[in-house]
């Protein structure tokens, strides 16, 4: 397996590039469309073939670049079933197996920060490190979740994501968001778990009222990036 973490600092956003070596097929989890010149450059250097591009949901803080990729690649693109996208090649649901070359990632839809939030979870057997690898959307970050306020979000559809989902998985997966905005690079469920201030409840209800008193502004790139990101990245 080849995995590589790739970073956009305009929006915090984290990308995921995860290959098989034997067949040299890869898929791009959350790609960014001001990225996209630099990420194909890294595939080319990698000498592997993007066959497919993925979103955990639709983003509100950047432009992915789907279509771009698209475009440049032939690759197909999929997000959620739920998603609004009219460009993707097909979609997924909770239980599916997205096959990358001789790897095989599992489908978790995980709704709460948007309706159509999904994660991504690869077995350890596959892994580069024999450790489970979750990669996780904005449903769990490191150190916080995802805020449900908009796009259909709901606080108690997270809390089941989580504490019903996610935090069920083997305590030494490794816990790979879409976001940080802190310099945390990766964590693990066991590492949430324990330090995760927006786990320490004793309740549905009480997380509910967490989230819900959160008051945050809404991104900078909303207007721009929901429309554009259900459309593949088109901007019109």
């Amino acid at each position: 397996m080849i995995f590589r973490q790739l970073f956009d600092p305009e929006s915090s956003t984290y990308s995921y590039l995860i290959g098989d070596k034997s067949s040299g097929a890869a898929l791009l989890i959350d790609s960014v469309l001001e990225r996209t010149d630099q990420t194909l450059q890294l595939i080319k250097q990698l000498n592997l073939n993007l066959t497919l591009a993925i979103d955990t949901h639709t983003h509100a803080d950047h432009v992915t670049g789907l279509g771009a990729l698209r475009d440049a690649t032939g690759c197909k693109t999929m997000m959620g079933r739920e998603s609004l996208a009219n460009c993707l090649s097909n979609t997924f649901v909770d239980g599916d197996h997205l096959k990358v070359g001789n790897l095989r990632i599992e489908v978790i839809y995980s709704p709460g920060h948007t309706d159509d939030s999904y994660s991504f979870y690869l077995h350890e057997s596959q892994s580069e490190n024999n450790q489970p690898m979750l990669f996780s959307g904005d449903t769990l970050l490191i150190r916080g979740t995802g805020r449900t306020d908009f796009q259909n979000g709901s606080a108690e559809d997270q809390y089941n994501s989580l504490f019903n989902r996610l935090l069920k998985l083997p305590d030494n997966t490794l816990v790979y968001p879409a976001h940080d905005y802190k310099g945390w690079m990766v964590s693990s469920i066991s590492e949430e778990k324990r330090h995760n201030p927006r786990l320490q409840v004793n309740s549905r209800d009480e997380y509910i009222a967490l989230m819900d008193g959160l008051d945050l502004p809404n991104p900078k790139m909303m207007d721009i990036a929901v429309p554009a990101n259900q459309s593949c990245g088109d901007i019109v």
